[in-house]
């Protein structure tokens, strides 16, 4: 019998490319659980059962016991964040303890995707942003969940993920699609100030690669997915070219963010691809590809 996946934000960036891997495999039947407030049904992809609403009401929309649960849909910008505090507390907060709730009473594992701003800023990620303290308390509780009632879970935390299907234009656009956007449409490149925030980009592919390897062996612990390699958001830009402008700094915008990716690579992983060589080929495509 086939296990029964649930992603939640499946229809997102990360959890589309998930749901496309995730039903590449027979032995696995995949449900996408998103209120579509970033995902886009434009990344729905095959073999995959689509229901729409928020993880706030998982009890009443998911109707079947699930194997597994990869819990990707939450709120996930920075910045924003400080303007959408009631959107960031709904997805966010009301989201996790449903989400716990439903799992705990399945008795199925969580993987909980945590945020890298937990440990940017010497560990000061928790009032960095509201965004910042949603995520990094989720992860306290996911912990918890697993102390107080032995639900079985792993956290994994992202770092600076690129590739198809980013936002590319609009208030959540992702950083490396907007310089594309800016690039094929012959604009500035613009980069808020001082543009030396390091960033540990990493492609979508090592990203999936990552999280399907911790979503099948990694228990009761904490799993950074992210590409070793450290650029400055001002050296991105000069590897893109053409003319920068300076924006004001923005409040919640950490300078620095420790990868933690030695427990992952000890279940397998190593990542296969690296920003320069992506901007090089988009560079060499006209920004087509």
């Amino acid at each position: 019998m086939r296990k029964k996946i649930l992603v939640t934000g499946g229809a997102g960036f990360v959890g589309s490319h998930l749901c496309e891997r995730l039903s590449s495999n027979p032995n696995y039947e995949v449900y996408s659980l998103d209120n579509y407030f970033t995902g886009s049904k434009s990344n729905h992809v095959p073999n995959v059962t689509y229901i729409e609403g928020n993880t706030a009401d998982i009890v009443t929309l998911i109707t079947f016991t699930p194997d597994m649960v990869y819990h990707l849909g939450e709120y996930s910008r920075v910045e924003q964040s400080f303007d959408d505090i009631e959107k960031v507390w709904k997805y966010n907060k009301d989201g996790i303890f449903a989400v716990l709730e439903f799992v705990r009473r399945a008795g199925c594992k969580i993987l909980y995707a945590g945020s890298s701003t937990k440990f940017g800023d010497g560990g000061l990620g928790r009032s960095a942003s509201p965004y910042a303290w949603t995520k990094a308390t989720n992860t306290e509780l996911v912990m918890n969940y697993g102390n107080w009632f032995n639900v079985p879970y792993a956290i994994t935390y992202f770092y600076n993920v690129y590739g198809a299907r980013e936002i590319q234009t609009g208030k959540y656009a992702t950083l490396i699609a907007l310089f594309k956007e800016k690039m094929k449409n012959n604009e500035p490149i613009t980069i808020v100030s001082p543009g030396m925030q390091k960033r540990n980009f990493t492609h979508i592919d090592d990203i999936i690669d990552g999280l399907v390897l911790v979503g099948e062996n990694g228990y009761g612990d904490e799993f950074g997915i992210g590409s070793p390699e450290a650029y400055t958001v001002l050296e991105i830009a000069q590897m893109f070219g053409g003319e920068i402008q300076m924006l004001p700094e923005r409040a919640g915008n950490r300078m620095t963010a420790d990868v933690i990716s030695a427990k992952t690579e000890a279940l397998g992983w190593k990542p296969k691809k690296n920003i320069k060589d992506y901007i090089a080929t988009g560079k060499a495509s006209g920004w087509n590809s």
